[in-house]
């Protein structure tokens, strides 16, 4: 399966992390401090060992424009989060909004969750709530000038 990844680094390391993925072989796009790049579970694995100047390599699930909290809950609700999570994922959600006209982190927060939960009831065909017991997979909602950015 190939994933659209996002390396996050501490500010201005961005052309070292870029030269360390050309070194591999990777073509890249830098965008507001993060590289994009694509690949699959080896580049993954990959960039993990031998990127010295990135903190994180993340599998970006979506993005979309999101300029109200309806457009939010449709489009996380619109992602293929069965894809990533299974059933009984513990999946806390961080937020982050700057310069975009949600600018509330708690609510955008809570918002993703619940509409996670919504598409994974659908999914898993669950009226209850979703156990939550089986694995962490932390998630994170980043909206910049009103695109959010779900990985």
């Amino acid at each position: 399966m190939r994933y659209q990844l996002v390396a996050t680094m501490a500010a201005g390391l961005e052309s070292v992390t870029t030269k360390e993925l050309k070194a591999l072989g990777i073509q890249t796009r830098t965008e507001n401090g993060k590289v994009y790049f694509e690949g699959d579970d080896k580049t993954i694995a990959l960039t993990n060992v031998w990127l010295r100047s990135a903190d994180r390599i993340k599998i970006v699930v979506g993005q979309f424009k999101a300029l109200t909290f309806d457009a939010l809950f449709e489009g996380v609700k619109a992602l293929p989060w069965d894809h990533y999570l299974p059933l009984d994922a513990a999946f806390p959600v961080e937020g982050r909004a700057v310069r975009s006209q949600l600018h509330s982190e708690p609510d955008v927060q809570a918002i993703t969750k619940k509409a996670i939960v919504e598409k994974m009831s659908a999914v898993y065909h669950r009226t209850t709530r979703l156990p939550e017991t089986g694995a962490t997979y932390p998630l994170e909602v980043s909206i910049l000038k009103d695109i959010a950015t779900l990985t």
